[in-house]
């Protein structure tokens, strides 16, 4: 498979698209199962690069792996663990920073884990040191060695009481995949709230956990000595679906979302509407369309959970090119998400980026030079360019203003959207795009 799609663009996308499990949650559920003393099955699993990768890992400790890719059944057998060398995990992690997720449970399952110097991502990197304070606070040792980090945990893993400055996923996963099996009793405060963190929640209860959330984004977790296995569907991949909603609202189309639920969906469908965008919600999944007439320019700010999801912005952004007006982009999730727009520039939009935080409150990248926020005068018609995907949410973004352009765009670095998006190529020939 070639790493460059060309896409002729002008049309509208017109049909149904299926979407299945969270590739943010999924993920994350599979690596729970290394917790469970018995076999786990997940369904509504895509078929999507993140799944093989960690499927791959799991199999390096012994983890027997069967996924029925029609089915999106995935069944993991955890009877048999054993360490892996981080030569390997490095091997089959590539980029991803899924082994440090692994930690946790494997410290807890054997007693040792390996964290490999994954792509380029050197050891020492503040997203790693935030994984490996909260480990360590647990009580795990970690020493450096030429392969990687080399944990492991002499005298078990104890509760603690954390307080995250900002409510990270990320963390907020480590906590919980960590705390379960701890002895004694772990709070964190200021977790993320996330649907996929509450879906993952009630997955490990289902293996025997104890877990609270409270109102004030506190979680309580009281450690048990072990685990069983879990049955559980994951939920719809919500930005998936926000993604495909924006196509068609930037081409002028018509899609179904099978799959798609709509209390995942909440602020998202209001920006949506508020942008002149329809959409009917069914009992099997959500319709998004562009009924005609001029889209709508808006302020928009992202944010954590319960606020507009920052996965959503990008692909929207696109779609706001052809809002007639000035629009408003405030990101305050990550500093550097606005790059990607250099790109619309080339292509015809008009995108200006600010030091300033133009939302509603002052973000912590106001003061630290990051340019997070920007002004989208629309509408401006999109003509075809030659793109790289800087990143997988970049990337499908990028192809959505391919598809709106007028003329052919050649569209390269794709390998990095099936990390995220399944079948996506014959999703979009399905829905009339042309591409080769």
């Amino acid at each position: 498979m070639t790493d460059s799609i060309r896409v002729t663009g002008g049309r509208a996308l017109q049909g149904e698209v299926h979407v299945r499990g969270a590739k943010n949650f999924v993920s994350k559920a599979m690596v729970a199962a290394l917790l469970g003393s018995t076999t786990s099955t997940l369904r509504n699993v895509p078929k999507i690069l993140d799944v093989d990768i960690v499927a791959s890992l799991l199999s390096l400790h012994g983890v027997k792996v069967n996924y029925d890719v029609d089915s999106g059944v995935v069944v993991m057998d955890t009877s048999d663990l054993t360490p892996a060398d981080a030569v390997d995990i490095a091997k089959h992690a590539g980029s991803s920073r899924i082994p440090i997720l692994l930690c946790g449970p494997l410290l807890h399952r054997l007693g040792t884990a390996v964290i490999p110097d994954l792509g380029g991502c050197r050891i020492g990197d503040r997203p790693i040191d935030f994984h490996l304070e909260i480990l360590k606070k647990f009580g795990a040792v970690v020493e450096e060695g030429p392969d990687g980090l080399h944990l492991s945990a002499p005298n078990g893993l104890r509760g603690i009481k954390h307080e995250l400055s900002y409510p990270s996923v990320g963390a907020t996963e480590q906590l919980l995949l960590t705390a379960v099996m701890a002895d004694g009793i772990t709070t964190l405060h200021n977790a993320a709230v996330e649907p996929e963190i509450k879906d993952l929640i009630d997955t490990l209860q289902k293996m025997g956990a104890i877990i609270s959330v409270d109102t004030d984004r506190s979680i309580t977790i009281e450690g048990v000595s072990s685990l069983v296995g879990y049955d559980h569907v994951s939920l719809a991949d919500r930005i998936e679906v926000g993604s495909w909603a924006s196509a068609a609202l930037a081409t002028g189309g018509d899609i179904f979302a099978r799959g798609a639920q709509q209390r995942h969906m909440g602020s998202f469908l209001n920006t949506f509407r508020k942008v002149g965008g329809g959409f009917e919600v069914k009992p099997d999944g959500i319709r998004f369309f562009h009924p005609g007439g001029p889209l709508k320019p808006i302020a928009l700010q992202t944010d954590v959970h319960p606020g507009f999801m920052t996965d959503w912005q990008q692909p929207l952004v696109v779609a706001l090119t052809q809002a007639t007006g000035l629009s408003i982009v405030h990101e305050t999730v990550y500093e550097n998400r606005l790059g990607f727009t250099a790109a619309l520039n080339q292509m015809g939009a008009q995108v200006q980026l600010f030091r300033e935080c133009l939302g509603d409150k002052q973000c912590r990248f106001g003061q630290l030079n990051f340019k997070h926020s920007a002004v989208i005068s629309g509408p401006t018609p999109l003509k075809a360019a030659e793109i790289e995907v800087p990143d997988l949410r970049g990337g499908f973004s990028y192809l959505i203003a391919a598809l709106a352009a007028e003329g052919t765009s050649t569209v390269t670095n794709i390998g990095i959207i099936d990390r995220g998006y399944e079948n996506f190529r014959a999703k979009l020939t399905d829905l009339g795009a042309v591409i080769d």
